[in-house]
């Protein structure tokens, strides 16, 4: 109950900041170009970076925690609550962003259920203004007054935490809660919801910050998946070429997770590999300009600042070279004979299952599709950019290889699923979420975008 509790807590923080990682990228390619010490310093040009650290990005994961909670009303009173804790702060107030936006959310979604039905006709959109900026306001001078320095102390006390491990050498340490974590599916949330907010405010400080690569460095994932190349057997070393793909270049870190649980002593060389990279990065003094999203080396190169390069290489390649020979020999020495790769993707599932607060038993086949008139598919997921675009291409592949034409497949944040929609396919904790974005639409969950089975009959059930 606690662990689910966790992870669903870990999950909507990084569901705020994950639609808006395109504004973070912005902000670190303006920082590293036109800042004094950039590529190409211009004073003027160099003024929009401070506006854009306090305002823009915090008032963004606001609107979003905000829309979560009650669509776009909610994302609006979220964003005046949001500026009442930018104001009520001296530091950039991404924390206090986490929990403002939603609040306000809530609120205007609580007095919204409270008055349904009891408005006089005509007087709708009277009320409605009126309510979200009265509230909102409300909402802003209290967070002001108090959220603001709170989150203020709480995100200085988790910079304080950090620092001391930086002070004391300890940084590298950091994996060894850090690996563990992803394979649990708290990846997003600990980079996201942690190690962003920590690592915003010292590239604002130092032109860089090593926080983002403590769990976006695809290093350890690499030398895994390779030593798998080498070493492995049957279908998981048949498979992990591929894997090297998707995960170093794609970023899609999700892909290795199956070859830990499949040897769980595995993640005594991940936990090595992160520290190693850690560490290197320390030493070197690496780090990015802007988080790297997903966790490629072509997204990770893109964020490297000036004179950070040869310090950000050596992070990538000495952790994935420790986490290689780690992995060596720990399955020449405690790897299964007969390991089986299916049932740890299972064990996959059923972690991210349980990381999205559902029972990993839940199964919805797609039912009664052979009578329906498919045109667009719709993938939905938080932030409609990870899991869902990956499915949303597995699908297409396999719709187009089996001939099947005039099907559109997109992919979509839950709860911006276009209203024309045929089809909506959605993880099973998503799917109340999905039949309210657009309840015409036939509905398909699933446990895993990756390997699920519901691809087929869909596929099958479109090409009758």
């Amino acid at each position: 109950m606690v662990k689910q509790s966790v992870q669903k807590f870990g999950r909507t923080l990084s569901a705020m900041v994950m639609p808006n990682i395109g504004a973070f990228i912005a902000w670190g390619l303006i920082t590293a170009l036109f800042i004094p010490t950039g590529w190409t310093p211009n004073a003027k040009l160099g003024d929009m970076v401070g506006p854009m650290l306090t305002y823009l990005l915090p008032l963004l994961i606001g609107y979003t925690g905000g829309k979560m909670i009650h669509g776009v009303r909610g994302g609006v009173v979220g964003a005046i609550a949001t500026i009442g804790v930018i104001m009520g702060a001296s530091i950039p107030m991404f924390m206090g962003a986490m929990i403002a936006g939603p609040l306000g959310g809530w609120v205007i979604k609580k007095f919204d259920d409270a008055v349904e039905g009891k408005i006089p006709a005509g007087f709708e959109m009277l009320v409605n203004n009126f309510s979200a900026g009265i509230l909102g306001g409300i909402l802003s001078v209290i967070c002001y007054l108090g959220i603001g320095p709170i989150a203020e102390s709480i995100t200085n006390a988790f910079g304080a935490g950090v620092g001391w491990l930086v002070d004391h050498k300890l940084l590298p340490f950091a994996s060894i809660i850090v690996e563990p974590a992803k394979v649990l599916f708290l990846n997003n949330a600990i980079n996201h919801g942690v190690f962003t907010p920590l690592g915003t405010q010292q590239s604002q400080e130092i032109g860089r910050s090593i926080y983002y690569m403590i769990e976006s460095n695809p290093g350890p994932g690499l030398g895994l998946l390779l030593a798998y190349c080498l070493v492995g057997k049957g279908a998981a070393k048949s498979s992990a070429p591929g894997a090297v793909i998707i995960h170093f270049l794609g970023g899609i870190h999700e892909i290795y997770f199956p070859y830990v649980l499949m040897n769980p002593i595995l993640i005594l060389a991940m936990m090595g590999g992160g520290f190693a990279g850690v560490l290197t990065l320390s030493i070197f003094g690496g780090g990015l300009i802007a988080p790297a999203s997903p966790g490629s080396i072509f997204a990770e190169l893109m964020m490297t600042p000036k004179g950070a390069y040869v310090a950000n290489i050596l992070g990538i390649l000495i952790g994935g070279a420790v986490s290689f020979l780690l992995s060596m020999v720990l399955l020449k020495v405690f790897g299964k004979d007969d390991a089986d790769l299916e049932a740890a993707q299972a064990k996959t599932k059923a972690s991210k299952a349980e990381s999205k607060g559902v029972s990993a038993t839940e199964v919805k086949a797609a039912a009664g599709l052979e009578n329906a008139t498919v045109k667009k598919i719709v993938f939905a997921c938080d932030a409609g950019m990870g899991s869902s675009a990956m499915g949303a291409t597995k699908l297409r592949k396999k719709i187009q290889s089996a001939g099947v034409a005039d099907v559109t497949v997109i992919h979509s944040p839950v709860s911006e699923v276009p209203k024309d929609a045929d089809l909506i396919v959605c993880h099973k904790e998503l799917k109340e979420r999905a039949r309210n974005a657009c309840p015409t639409a036939r509905l398909v969950a699933i446990t895993d975008f990756l390997n699920a089975p519901e691809y087929d009959e869909i596929v099958n059930s479109l090409k009758k």
